[in-house]
């Protein structure tokens, strides 16, 4: 019976045998319309995994059909907040939802991420330390579910269960450090997230016969010309480039590690939603890089 009070979600049915991305978030810290803050859900052997979580992942997981509920596994690529502040929305709403559709997380919330994950997202879940309280002694709650479990790793295997695979691997977005990137694993199909980064050799290697490979990217040449429209602001505008991946060198790293299928996303700056201007953005990958690119969209669905 549908009740007309609440406003039905259509809901993904996850198949057990999909592995697909889906880009959440494509934008950066800057705010663009049509570009919500990073994240990526990956939905793999019947469950969701969660890659960073921009400030917008809620709603973004909400508009994808994929209820924050299904979520119980998050990843961490490093801790700008335009990767990580969305853990506090995504905490409670994972844990509490309106009855009826998908039970809320009974069990605690399961956290991966390079060394400071604890610290930094262990403030966030204090933070809700009064909510939580409030929730368990009032709402009757989940205990478990008010619980969270960090998982602090290097370069190297993160998660190994039913044969899926998630290693992570070092990647350079000094001075932001340390930052990593993930190869995820599955019935012999490979995605491959590269997380914020400047060009570096752990990307090819780690993406070497990747399906897909989801890289980050900027353009150079749009990103000189607001430079020169903007001399007064020049290093707010270049220096964020400088830990970063031009879309050139990532047609490189995608044509090195011999990848299938490349999809560019935290875009800088974001083009327009429309060929011309993504041919523009894309401009000379080609003659680098003879597999497929995908200029990254949010609620863009990639298969693996």
């Amino acid at each position: 019976m549908t009740n007309p009070w609440i406003e039905e979600t259509p809901l993904y049915r996850i198949d057990p045998d999909e592995f697909t991305a889906i880009l959440l978030g494509t934008g950066t810290p800057r705010a663009y319309p049509g570009a919500a803050k990073p994240a990526v859900a990956v939905v793999v052997a019947g469950r969701v995994l969660l890659f960073d979580c921009g400030a917008d992942t809620v709603r973004q997981l909400i508009a994808s059909g994929v209820m924050p509920q299904r979520v119980l596994d998050v990843f961490f690529t490093h801790h700008h907040y335009d990767h990580n502040a969305g853990f506090p929305d995504l905490f409670i709403s994972s844990w509490r939802t309106h009855v009826g559709v998908i039970a809320g997380r009974a069990v605690p919330l399961r956290v991966y991420g390079p060394p400071r994950t604890r610290d930094i997202i262990g403030r966030f879940h204090a933070a809700l330390e009064y909510d939580i309280g409030l929730r368990v002694a009032y709402n009757k709650s989940d205990v478990d579910g008010a619980l969270m479990e960090v998982t602090e790793s290097g370069p190297g295997l993160v998660l190994d269960q039913g044969g899926l695979r998630v290693s992570a691997f070092e990647v350079d977005h000094r001075p932001v450090e340390p930052a990593v990137g993930y190869r995820i694993e599955w019935r012999g199909r490979v995605l491959v997230i590269s997380g914020d980064t400047r060009p570096v050799p752990a990307t090819v290697e780690a993406a070497r016969g990747a399906d897909v490979l989801i890289h980050d990217a900027y353009n150079a040449a749009w990103l000189d010309e607001i430079r020169d429209q903007n001399p007064d602001h020049a290093v707010q505008v270049t220096n964020p480039a400088k830990y970063h991946t031009t879309t050139l060198d990532a047609a490189r790293i995608a044509q090195e590690a011999g990848v299938r299928h490349l999809v560019l996303t935290h875009h800088i700056p974001v083009p327009r939603r429309t060929p011309q201007a993504e041919a523009a953005y894309t401009a000379g990958m080609a003659d680098l890089y003879g597999g497929r690119v995908t200029v990254g969209r949010d609620l863009m669905r990639i298969d693996v």
